[in-house]
């Protein structure tokens, strides 16, 4: 029987945070990339919400949730995970986080460590210092509403070729909603991944690393990630198990939902 997935939001001092929930049994939340929003998660929601209790929120700044007041950080970030669990009444649950979302999960694991079950961490690359200031380049000031409308052609144009056009679709909607203003997300990602190895060595849940074999080459192309910067997580959890996607994009929890919800799956239901 399909699960319906319900949308809301919830009020924080600093606006409103929209999320998406349904299923029954043991909570889990969803941490979407940066600049997409909780429809990272529609297929994946749909096959876990039969079996467990799917939360999935738009982070501040991203989606349908209210840009914050001021620039956030990702313990910020973190924070707004702990008053949607509060909300829900929710003691402890498992998080799965996709890139940005997975630098904020594993905050969450480490500063409330008693409210986590375990941690899927999900294409979560790592930067060093030149990569992380090319990451953080340009995003103060946001994407440039252009009178001739040519922003919408380059914002379509920048992952077309790997994403496919129906998708492509849904990632330029997420990408509009962010011009005009900074991207908080993607500063607060490029000033915590410089230390997130030492951060991340204080995770002690159960914890899964995620990585499509092909989640890298985008972000290579653009110069952002180097490929012998990508074993800190294993270094820093060193009990963590990790799985590699074959074929797995950066997009992967769009374009391959079954694989990703059956690794999720053996990885929960682990004693």
């Amino acid at each position: 029987m399909n699960q319906p997935i319900k949308k809301a939001f919830l009020d924080t001092e600093d606006g409103q945070i929209f999320y998406r929930i349904g299923g029954e049994g043991e909570p889990l939340v969803l941490l979407h990339m940066t600049p997409r929003s909780s429809d990272e998660f529609k297929e994946l929601m749909a096959i876990l919400a039969p079996k467990y209790r799917v939360i999935a929120m738009d982070l501040m700044g991203l989606g349908n949730s209210d840009q914050p007041p001021r620039e956030y950080s990702i313990s910020d970030y973190a924070k707004t995970v702990i008053l949607l669990l509060d909300e829900l009444g929710i003691e402890k649950c498992s998080i799965l986080g996709s890139l940005t979302g997975g630098y904020v999960a594993g905050e969450v694991a480490v500063s409330y460590s008693d409210r986590l079950h375990k941690l899927i961490l999900c294409n979560v690359h790592g930067f060093d210092a030149e990569e992380a200031e090319k990451l953080g380049k340009g995003y103060r000031e946001g994407f440039t509403i252009k009178e001739d409308g040519s922003h919408l052609m380059e914002r379509w144009l920048v992952r077309i070729d790997f994403v496919g056009v129906e998708l492509n679709h849904r990632f330029v909607l997420d990408d509009l909603k962010t011009f005009g203003r900074p991207i908080y997300t993607r500063l607060a990602v490029s000033k915590y991944c410089v230390s997130a190895q030492e951060r991340f060595k204080l995770i002690q849940c159960p914890t899964l690393v995620c990585t499509g074999t092909k989640a890298l080459e985008p972000l290579e192309k653009y110069g952002l990630a180097k490929a012998e910067n990508q074993g800190w997580l294993s270094e820093a959890i060193p009990h963590s198990q990790a799985v590699k996607i074959e074929g797995g994009t950066i997009c992967m929890i769009n374009q391959m939902p079954e694989e990703i919800s059956t690794v999720v799956m053996d990885f929960l239901d682990k004693k």
